[in-house]
């Protein structure tokens, strides 16, 4: 039986922002887990009863047992002990646990809002496309992990940057949603920046997928000099013996160059948007003439500081929690521009 009937609620916008919370937190822990090299230590995919984590000394043996068949293990790892394993194992079983944390967390709530009608008619289908987006994000991630089992010291890049992207997906389309719930539906003609905005969103995202092979490839931890490739702009290893397209996925030397140069293609993108804005003689969009160039400005200087001191774990989960920032604050302009008409 419906109680209430609105196109905005406030608790309904203020559950998707605790959910957005829940997602950047997520991302900055699936981040550690994979700088930590901890995400092949649980080697089977069990979304029920994986929640539960090893607690006999048998139990621990066990999983043990199964991470020594991997190939990063043998390659790599055949010194570990069984308290080491234990560091990495609870990075990915905190790192999967969160994910079904939140899964509940959408979950719940999403039913006794539809139950008690505060959901709009525009926003339940869309609610639950991005319910489903969650859980197709579980697969991929398990598909990611997979690809790391055997024959690989690590998971594939490709497979990464997928996990990666549906993330910040999920987390652009839960920002929009609650923004949504809060203020209405968008007018039916678009604003003057809205292309313009999305555009730049767009780009901010490519950056961030180019982050993810740096992160996958560990391209972050060669030419560890700046704003020079050890002295060259173009390092001579930039294709690698590869051809260009090939190269431009798998090449050490060309993922970092380009995500290098993307990164100030997205400054200058950014310049340009805020000029538009001044420009632009309503008042909505003024705040990100001044937040955008900050959080550009900031992200690049955490992405030349990683660099310089070979990506140590702060710097590197400063960088990634840095393009969260930007990618909200994007998500948030666009948003605005849409109705800024």
């Amino acid at each position: 039986m419906a109680y209430h009937t609105s196109t905005t609620s406030r608790a309904v916008s203020n559950w998707l922002f605790i959910v957005a919370a829940f997602v950047i937190a997520m991302i900055i822990v699936g981040g550690t887990t994979r700088l930590t090299d901890s995400g092949l230590s649980i080697t089977e995919w069990k979304p029920i009863s994986g929640a539960i984590p090893p607690i006999t000394q048998g139990d621990w043996e066990a999983e043990f047992r199964l991470y020594q068949q991997t190939t990063e293990f043998q390659t790599q790892n055949s010194s570990m002990t069984l308290d080491e394993f234990r560091f990495i194992f609870w990075w990915e079983w905190g790192h999967r646990q969160l994910g079904r944390t939140i899964g509940l967390i959408f979950f719940v709530p999403f039913v006794v809002f539809w139950m008690r009608g505060h959901l709009s008619a525009r926003l339940k289908p869309r609610l639950f496309g991005l319910f489903l987006l969650g859980g197709l994000q579980g697969a991929i991630g398990w598909w990611m992990v997979a690809s790391g089992l055997v024959d690989r010291l690590d998971v594939s890049q490709y497979r990464l940057a997928t996990h990666l992207g549906m993330a910040f997906v999920i987390l652009g389309v839960t920002i929009w949603l609650a923004l949504e719930a809060r203020f209405g539906p968008p007018p039916m003609r678009r604003g003057k920046l809205a292309g313009t905005s999305v555009a730049l969103l767009g780009l901010v995202f490519l950056q961030i997928l180019l982050g993810a092979f740096v992160a996958g490839l560990d391209a972050g931890r060669i030419y560890n000099t700046w704003p020079l490739m050890n002295g060259e702009l173009i390092p001579e290893d930039y294709l690698g013996g590869m051809g260009f397209l090939q190269a431009m996925f798998e090449s050490h030397a060309a993922v970092q160059l380009h995500h290098r140069w993307t990164g100030y293609l997205v400054a200058l993108a950014v310049a340009a948007y805020a000029a538009l804005i001044w420009f632009e003689p309503r008042v909505s969009l003024k705040p990100f003439m001044v937040i955008l160039p900050a959080l550009v400005t900031g992200q690049i200087a955490l992405g030349i500081a990683a660099l310089l001191a070979v990506a140590p774990l702060s710097l590197s989960l400063a960088h990634q929690f840095g393009a969260v920032l930007l990618f909200i604050a994007t998500v948030c302009a666009a948003w605005t521009a849409r109705r800024a008409v």
